[in-house]
């Protein structure tokens, strides 16, 4: 039987929210299977959990944003959400003392350094798989995504963006995650943005803890960042981080292909939403063994300390 998972210990990491620009204090914790994951605000009396759920997505502007039924917020889930699906962890809590996550350094992997610092066990539960039966497609004016039946998980990925550097890089890409590995391949992609556009939010008290510590910065013409590049393609493999981690905030990792067109947050969780409210589309499957699961995670361990 292929188990959920969890951490094996608690860890605790300090870092600056990408909006108010404020140390955040966040801390991971083990949960007992079928827990899912759930965030929690300890920062109020009494702390407040937002289950990561895709009816609980509600602002995607700047982020993915989750909120409960009382109102309460919690932003940037989705680098950590990508680091979770990318080791295939199913429960744990993530308690934070502010309403946002630290940004850390704008990709998902100082989260997968930690949850691998804390270890990963084992829960003797079945694991359950989103196993897509059917395409399922959303559009929005030119942009578009779909998920489609595949034995495993596939990213085919389009960008578009009109810029001499991002011109310059890959702008597709086909990713099989039966011979590709999340950590290597994608988890330390970097979120990007304009210069002109990070100076105007910053005069309007937005995106305060903005920076190059935590983005690759544009102006009209190069990368300011002085160590340049992770990946060549680090554009293109951040936004497929960020459309892994959209996707995760279904609870479950997905049996299918991606294929997408300039999707950003808004659209992947719209496209999150369609399959799970069109129940002829995919299937709960369970695996025993791992020759029969068609996605590779990470083997299990223990904690080093």
């Amino acid at each position: 039987m292929i188990k959920q998972r969890t951490i094996k210990q608690s860890v605790k990491e300090t870092g600056i929210g990408l909006h108010k620009g404020d140390k955040v204090t966040m801390t991971l914790r083990p949960a007992p299977a079928n827990t899912g994951i759930v965030f929690r605000r300890v920062d109020l009396e009494p702390y407040a959990d937002i289950p990561a759920r895709a009816d609980s997505v509600g602002d995607t502007m700047l982020c993915t944003c989750i909120s409960n039924s009382d109102g309460v917020t919690i932003s940037t889930v989705e680098h950590l959400a990508s680091a979770l699906a990318g080791l295939g962890i199913d429960n744990i809590i993530v308690e934070v003392d502010s309403d946002e996550l630290p940004i850390m350094d704008g990709s998902a992997s100082p989260f997968i350094f930690l949850l691998q610092s804390a270890g990963i066990e084992e829960i003797n539960t079945a694991k359950q798989f989103i196993k897509i039966t059917k395409t399922i497609r959303v559009e929005e004016d030119d942009k578009w995504a779909e998920l489609r039946p595949y034995d495993g998980f596939r990213v085919d990925f389009r960008i578009d963006f009109d810029h001499p550097v991002i011109s310059e890089t890959r702008q597709h890409m086909v990713l099989d995650f039966d011979s590709s590995s999340y950590v290597d391949e994608v988890s330390r992609a970097r979120t990007f943005g304009f210069m002109k556009d990070l100076e105007y939010m910053h005069s309007h008290n937005l995106a305060l803890g903005g920076s190059m510590e935590n983005a690759v910065a544009l102006d009209e013409y190069r990368v300011l960042n002085p160590e340049g590049l992770r990946y060549s393609d680090e554009f293109l493999k951040h936004k497929i981080l960020d459309a892994i981690g959209d996707l995760y905030l279904g609870g479950h990792s997905i049996v299918g292909e991606l294929v997408a067109y300039k999707t950003g947050h808004g659209l992947n969780n719209k496209l999150l939403n369609a399959l799970l409210q069109n129940k002829e589309c995919w299937e709960f499957v369970s695996y025993e063994t791992p020759e029969e699961m068609p996605i590779r995670f990470a083997s299990p361990f223990l904690a080093t300390n």
